[in-house]
């Protein structure tokens, strides 16, 4: 369906993609996960034909983005990050709007801006002001605006930021039924790591401009099993162990954030002991551990130094 082939994107000095390739299968949701200035966002860019890069080719339903820009377009729907909306227009003027830039019209644009508007749960706000609605509603019309021309490929830019948990919930069940029902190949980012572990199929992981580890929860998970990881709080700032900390050989990885510790160590090996020696040694309370086996968020700091809402 879509295959990025050693593409390489430079703004004047700075390299912001480098020789990246990865593949995405019809009907797959992948994940692309990284920082933030990892890439994606220009990555993104570069599939959706409104960069082009600087080297190496991307190809989408065999169609290369560089020589078939018109083509490209019509297959693709993406839903940015920021609301692309227009506030003193209701949700059906919005569309049809959209839908004429895709030169629908007559019949078939309104039977698309019903038929979106239902998959999107506004058939009953679809007279209404955009500027009258929450943020979470703004979230689903810029969703219904990206399926308007019933595009093969989806992509989905931090499609959650900034909105009610009633409202994420309903955009992740949605992107659920497009993949389901339509079989729908979707390119999802975000930074709540689980919403990637709900939807995903694979995910793909950039850092620096590069890929820099790929494969499904299961084999990036994997990376991590010859490692247990602590979770610790303590009822001071967890910093100031860590020093002491991260002179034991056993443990591989400290990243403290206020009180908590999450440390990785070799397995089997008793990182608990040192951890309650030096609490005990300093007067500090251990206030909970918990022993839990590798997880996404764990992969990805080790990957990247970073946790993903970082």
């Amino acid at each position: 369906m879509l295959e990025v082939i050693d593409v390489s994107k430079s703004f004047k000095e700075r390299t912001a993609v480098s020789h990246v390739n990865f593949f995405i299968e019809k009907g797959e949701v992948v994940g692309l996960l990284g920082p933030n200035g990892a890439g994606k966002s220009t990555t993104i860019s570069m599939i959706s034909s409104l960069v082009a890069p600087s080297a190496g080719e991307i190809f989408l339903g065999g169609y290369s983005v560089k020589k078939h820009r018109t083509s490209i377009r019509r297959m693709i729907g993406v839903v940015p990050q920021e609301i692309a909306l227009f506030q003193d227009l209701t949700a059906q003027e919005n569309l049809r709007f959209f839908g004429r830039a895709y030169q629908l019209k007559g019949n078939e644009l309104q039977e698309r801006v019903e038929h979106v508007l239902e998959i999107v749960g506004l058939s009953e706000r679809a007279d209404e002001f955009v500027k009258t609605y929450s943020g979470g509603m703004k979230r689903r019309l810029n969703i219904a605006v990206a399926l308007l021309h019933e595009p093969e490929l989806l992509i989905m830019d931090e499609p959650t930021v900034g909105i009610d948990p009633q409202s994420r919930s309903y955009i992740l069940e949605t992107v659920r039924e497009l993949n389901r029902t339509k079989n729908m190949t979707i390119i999802y980012t975000s930074h709540y790591m689980e919403e990637v572990e709900y939807l995903c199929d694979r995910i793909y992981i950039m850092d620096h401009g590069e890929i820099i580890a790929a494969g499904s929860k299961k084999e990036l998970k994997a990376m991590l099993m010859e490692e247990d990881s602590v979770v610790v709080t303590l009822s001071e700032p967890a910093e100031k162990f860590a020093e002491k900390l991260r002179e034991n050989p056993a443990i591989t990885h400290i990243h403290t954030s206020g009180e908590e510790a999450m440390i990785r160590a070799v397995k089997d090996t008793p990182v608990l002991e040192s951890v309650i020696q030096l609490t005990r040694a300093a007067g500090v309370d251990i206030k909970s551990v918990e022993v839990r086996s590798p997880s996404l968020e764990d992969v990805f700091l080790h990957l990247t130094g970073r946790t993903l809402r970082q």
